[in-house]
């Protein structure tokens, strides 16, 4: 890796600093951990709103909503690429309007990297037109999860990659069912499970359309614990604006006396009243306990653009 000096005059300040500061705490850990290096919806650089930087260690990982000044894209990627601990830099363009590409910057990326998060172990594939196979903003929801689980019988609903399962599993639950619609994303969270030396029989996987499936879902409950982290925006599977209170409409029926609900929304352009008005309507008997903090790499001045997390239980 070339370490020679170079001017990054094109980048500002508070973007090479921000950087620096995350690469620093992901070392502060007995091992690299998962981080964002730059989230641009924080504002401080009003040119640099479409940008985000995302660690997976050894790789740093550009996300592009937007297009940006070539010349500051190649310097951000060689100013990354200098740095000691990075052994590859990805190029990501997405957006719901753009066609998702990506490209291998600098240096080798493998096709599939096993990342560290809080001790625990995730397979990531940095190179992807779509998501890595882990969701960064959501750490602090793992981490309640983990703290909750012991005993619990719990429903990840949009379980993805079953990183919430791992979490659940790690902290003691009894069970964890987890329900996404592909097949290939299931597979990924078995792996994560025996990444982690997890008892293969606390976990659970069904490749179902839980819109359709509701009866199976069912039948392993009734959950103490249940996770809803659906996709904001999936034509064809799941559009938040209709279909979250299709899944809110169930939760008496999966769930003990007791139940815990953990739910998630991830699109700027909805605040939390969205969640709490459906909650309100649908799931009177569920009270609003606590919103989850987002990381602190992920802060941004409206904090009902970020990743909304609330916790509800049954009263």
């Amino acid at each position: 890796m070339s370490q020679s000096h170079e001017s990054f005059n094109l980048l500002p300040e508070q973007l090479t600093s921000w950087v620096d500061e995350q690469l620093a705490a992901s070392l502060l850990h007995s091992t690299y951990q998962v981080r964002r290096l730059f989230h641009g919806r924080s504002a401080v650089i009003d040119a640099f709103t479409p940008l985000v930087v995302d660690w997976l260690p050894p790789v740093a990982v550009i996300r592009l909503y937007d297009d940006i000044d070539p010349k500051v894209l190649a310097q951000l990627s060689s100013y990354l690429w200098q740095k000691e601990a990075v052994q590859g830099v990805v190029v990501q363009e997405r957006g719901r309007n753009r066609n998702t590409t990506f490209v291998v910057a600098h240096g080798e990326v493998d096709q599939q990297i096993v990342v560290q998060e809080d001790e625990l172990s995730y397979q990531l594939t940095p190179l992807t037109n779509q998501n890595s196979g882990l969701f960064l903003d959501m750490r602090n929801g793992r981490r309640w999860l983990k703290e909750q689980a012991k005993d619990c019988k719990v429903l990840n609903l949009f379980s993805y990659t079953c990183a919430f399962s791992v979490a659940a599993v790690a902290g003691g639950a009894s069970l964890v069912v987890n329900v996404d619609l592909s097949k290939r994303v299931l597979s990924t969270g078995r792996t994560n499970h025996q990444l982690n030396k997890h008892d293969k029989n606390k976990a659970k996987f069904m490749p179902l359309d839980m819109l359709k499936s509701w009866s199976r879902i069912k039948k392993p409950g009734p959950y103490d614990i249940v996770v809803i982290d659906p996709p904001s925006f999936q034509p064809g599977s799941f559009v938040a604006q209709k279909d979250y209170v299709k899944v809110l409409r169930r939760l008496t029926q999966l769930t003990t006396d007791n139940a815990k609900v953990l739910l998630c929304h991830n699109d700027p352009t909805q605040d939390s009243a969205f969640v709490k008005e459906l909650m309100t309507q649908e799931c009177p008997e569920f009270k609003f306990i606590a919103r989850l903090e987002v990381p602190e790499d992920f802060a941004e001045p409206d904090i009902e653009r970020s990743c909304k997390v609330l916790i509800y239980q049954r009263d």
